[in-house]
């Protein structure tokens, strides 16, 4: 059983999501907030598996929140956006959101999202992506940690393999289930991956290997 938090400072979305994620067996709603700051107290009291995370909220917004979580070791986050902003949906990303789901998504995505992300895995919405892509192609400067030009990215063949498996969403379970080897070695590879890159989180490692051609979106 997954526990989800809930933030969103619309309550009729609120329920929406609440309808959705828990008709679900595996996942139990345990809380929900209207507004960052009511989401950082509620993730040390609860302890969900995973935050899903609203951007845009009056009082704190959800990239403070989500940095604010991932600095202090919390849970993944899955922010949730209508992708009209794409300065803001790059600071979540910079802040170490772990998935990214546009609210006119189907309900079937919503909860494969969460539950990917419940999971330790990533999740790129299929329209985000080619924005993201465009976005981080065109940006200057970045905080995710871009290659220098001219740096060579050696990965490993068990890393590229690794890689792809990230890409398509999997976590670590299921890509050492895929890659017929222990968790700990799937880890291992993963914290070399983001080495390598020069990323700190899974988002950051799939976007920049679709950015360098070290991974192609379906």
């Amino acid at each position: 059983m997954k526990r989800v938090l809930l933030v969103d400072d619309q309550p009729l979305v609120r329920a929406g999501l609440h309808r959705i994620l828990a008709s679900e067996d595996d996942l139990e709603i345990v809380g929900e907030a209207s507004d960052g700051a009511e989401a950082l107290e509620l993730v040390t009291k609860l302890s969900p598996d995973v935050v899903v995370m609203d951007i845009r909220m009056r009082g704190m917004d959800g990239v403070e929140a989500t940095e604010r979580i991932r600095a202090a070791d919390g849970p993944p986050v899955l922010v949730l956006t209508t992708f009209d902003e794409d300065e803001i949906l790059w600071g979540a990303i910079d802040a170490g959101a772990a998935g990214f789901i546009l609210k006119e998504a189907s309900a079937e995505d919503l909860i494969r999202a969460t539950r990917t992300v419940a999971d330790d895995g990533s999740w790129l919405d299929p329209i985000v992506t080619p924005r993201v892509l465009a976005h981080r192609r065109n940006a200057e400067h970045g905080t995710m940690g871009d290659i220098e030009p001219g740096r060579a990215v050696e990965l490993t063949d068990r890393e590229n393999d690794v890689l792809l498996a990230m890409a398509q969403g999997l976590t670590n379970s299921e890509i050492a289930e895929e890659l017929i080897v222990g968790i700990a070695t799937v880890k291992t590879h993963v914290g070399s991956i983001f080495s390598k890159l020069g990323v700190r989180d899974r988002a950051g490692a799939i976007v920049l290997a679709y950015q360098r051609g070290l991974a192609q979106p379906e």
